[in-house]
């Protein structure tokens, strides 16, 4: 279980996120929406340990782990997918899911990551920088199934793609999901993230204004009211 507590956190003299609580259950996907500018990338930062908090806790498991780095927090089993893509661009597919791997698992890694998405299996000696945009995002969230995480953090996965694509991620979170691997996600696609989501947190000027279950955000009133935008923008 991942859990942040109280957490307020900013860059430089400015507040973005200002006494946030929330909460990943073990094997559950949490969408966590809200207006550009809310502060969700910033969260996302805090909980996979690229940004201490200025006050507040997060903890794994019970485990206070605030301002560990990084590496400490991935080696806890919380993998951050973040918003761009998430490869090394000028590397070979096969290089990537090395990288990725767990050392001594490279073959195994790479054999997972082929399975998810039979697509990498053809591009292995590609450069990764060179292929389409959704095959690129198909390669960053191979790292998220190959590691074998316990949360993965997922900042707006599907930006860029086309809808063919996006319907394809989504159905390796489900997966995913469905495999008991907990999952914190950003979504431009609001209504796909409900659709997958066991509880939701919205933010608003880096507070959240709403956190329950899923299935009370349904219908364009709730949209309107929480998120201050037409439901015809995010159900396309």
């Amino acid at each position: 279980m991942l859990v942040l507590q109280g957490v307020t956190a900013g860059y430089g003299g400015t507040t973005v996120l200002r006494d946030v609580d929330l909460t990943v259950p073990d094997s559950s996907v949490v969408a966590l929406l809200g207006p550009n500018g809310a502060g969700k990338t910033t969260l996302l930062r805090v909980a996979s340990g690229l940004l201490a908090p200025w006050k507040g806790r997060l903890l794994i498991d019970g485990e206070d782990v605030t301002g560990r780095p990084p590496h400490e927090l991935a080696g806890r089993g919380v993998c951050h997918v973040p918003e761009g893509r998430g490869v090394f661009p000028p590397l070979t597919v096969a290089q990537n899911l090395e990288l990725f791997s767990p050392p001594g698992q490279e073959r195994e890694s790479r054999d997972r990551a082929v399975e998810a998405f039979p697509i990498l299996g053809d591009r292995l000696n590609q450069v990764a920088g060179t292929m389409s945009g959704g095959q690129q995002q198909m390669l960053a969230l191979a790292r998220s199934y190959v590691t074998n995480p316990h949360v993965v953090l997922l900042d707006e996965v599907s930006m860029g793609l086309a809808p063919i694509i996006v319907d394809e991620i989504f159905e390796f979170l489900e997966r995913m999901a469905k495999q008991g691997t907990a999952l914190l996600l950003v979504e431009q696609y609001a209504t796909k993230a409900l659709a997958i989501a066991d509880y939701v947190y919205i933010l608003g000027r880096g507070s959240v204004t709403f956190a329950g279950d899923a299935a009370e955000l349904e219908g364009e009133d709730v949209f309107q009211r929480y998120l201050g935008i037409d439901v015809a923008a995010v159900t396309s």
